[in-house]
């Protein structure tokens, strides 16, 4: 027998592949990036370029694999009991059911302070609330104007354009260039947000900017640092227009990438997700022509039967006519047929109301007989001389009015005393209280 309140206690039933993938998506959106510093263990390096390892020390033990892209920048060649800081992404290996941390970058003990800095600040950001998933905002479906940040000699900026130019020729797109490396790179991205700021908040503009690109191609730590400046992390945070950030490889992170209403894995592929292209517009818009010549052939078509149905009712007149009278005919056959029924129904009753009536009469009397003689025996059984015959006698003053106690009377005083067969006048000789 199963009680209610465990039944309401059963843990869910997932399938192992479901649950794997759960786990992997709650290990991306709580930890990821993560940095790790420990002794390696077990690495080999296979023929396609990967490598794998563990990481250890005194108190745990995590599985690593570092892809053959992120392997080909070491610039050493790591060995087992060497100590290393790696960086990379929490992942699971849904095959095995196994945790494993994807590395992207390895270094020697004591070189990750950029990575240490990077971690204090994003947990810095994310307490003050600038990472919340309910202030990220939809993309327009289709932006009146687009705003780029990017360097002028960005290969990212080509990228950019050509996407835009191929995909929508037809939408404005807005340069607002910045240094994208070195020392004086996040101030100039924060004014140069700022300016396409002015221009999206412009009421004048016929074609305001909807939606900004901050965008540039990959590089190491060092080259994208000028995306991990707090300030610039602040300016984004402010946009007035959704921005979008195109920052790096899809495997590089900067803080960029958190404030953005959206992070795109490539500069490229940022693009893309503001210009739908013009074949799927003209799709969209043929797909709308065919539904709509379809609904207005529908349309006519039924407007035309109707038509031709009052054209025959008003051409012959004669027909309307004839279905009338034959109606009223209905009608009038009818209502006879319910006056016949009616009158031969309350005949019906008015015969067995006569042929009732002197039984019902004569049953009436005999119950009025019956009471009366009822009441007769109680007014008799109440007449006060029945009570006289018993002996009793019926005490009056000489005025008639009766004696019911002896305070009433007085030694001497006249009473009347009435029987059953007369009256005796009374005198009283004196009075004795019960």
């Amino acid at each position: 027998m199963v009680e209610t309140g465990t039944l309401a206690t059963q843990p869910r039933v997932w399938p192992v592949g479901a649950l794997c993938r759960a786990i992997a998506d709650a290990l991306e959106s709580r930890f990821n990036p993560v940095a790790v510093a420990g002794e390696i263990t077990g690495f080999s390096r296979a023929a396609s370029g990967h490598c794998y390892f563990s990481l250890k020390d005194a108190s745990g033990q995590l599985r690593c694999a570092m892809f053959r892209r992120a392997a080909s920048l070491l610039d050493f060649v790591p060995r087992d009991g060497e100590k290393v800081e790696v960086r990379g992404r929490l992942g699971v290996y849904e095959p095995r059911g196994e945790l494993q941390l994807i590395v992207e970058s390895l270094t020697r003990a004591g070189q990750g302070s950029l990575f240490e800095q990077f971690l204090l600040l994003k947990a810095r950001l994310e307490a003050q609330g600038l990472f919340d998933a309910a202030r990220k905002r939809p993309l327009p479906t289709m932006p009146r104007s687009i705003g780029v940040v990017t360097s002028l000699g960005a290969a990212a900026l080509h990228d950019v354009v050509s996407a835009l130019q191929r995909r929508v020729p037809h939408i404005p797109v807005l340069l607002s260039p910045a240094s994208v490396q070195g020392e004086g790179a996040p101030r100039e991205l924060v004014q140069a947000l700022k300016a396409l700021y002015a221009l999206a908040e412009d009421a004048s503009s016929p074609r305001p900017i909807d939606v900004i690109l901050l965008v540039r191609g990959g590089g190491s730590m060092e080259d994208l640092w000028a995306f991990n400046d707090e300030q610039l992390a602040h300016t984004i945070a402010s946009s007035p227009v959704p921005i979008i950030s195109g920052v790096g490889h899809e495997t590089d992170f900067t803080i960029a990438d958190f404030v953005a209403d959206l992070r795109a894995p490539t500069p490229t592929a940022a693009a893309e997700l503001v210009s739908a292209s013009t074949e799927s517009y003209q799709r969209a818009l043929q797909d709308t022509e065919a539904r709509l010549r379809l609904s207005l052939t529908r349309y006519l078509q039924r407007e035309a039967q109707q038509v031709d149905h009052l054209a025959a009712r008003i051409g012959r007149p004669t027909l309307a006519m004839a279905r009338q009278r034959a109606q009223l005919a209905t009608l009038q056959q009818s209502m006879s047929h319910a006056l016949r029924a009616d009158v031969q129904r309350r005949q019906s009753t008015l015969a067995m109301l006569q042929q009732n009536f002197p039984r019902a009469t004569q049953q009436a009397l005999q119950r009025l007989h019956e009471s009366c003689g009822r009441s007769e025996l109680r007014l008799k059984a109440l007449d006060p001389a029945r009570v006289l015959q018993r002996g009793y006698a019926w005490l009056t003053q000489e005025d008639g009015h009766p004696v019911t106690g002896i305070k009433q009377v007085r030694t001497g005083q006249h009473l009347v005393a009435t029987l059953a067969d007369g009256a005796v006048d009374l005198q009283v000789q004196g009075k004795r209280a019960n």
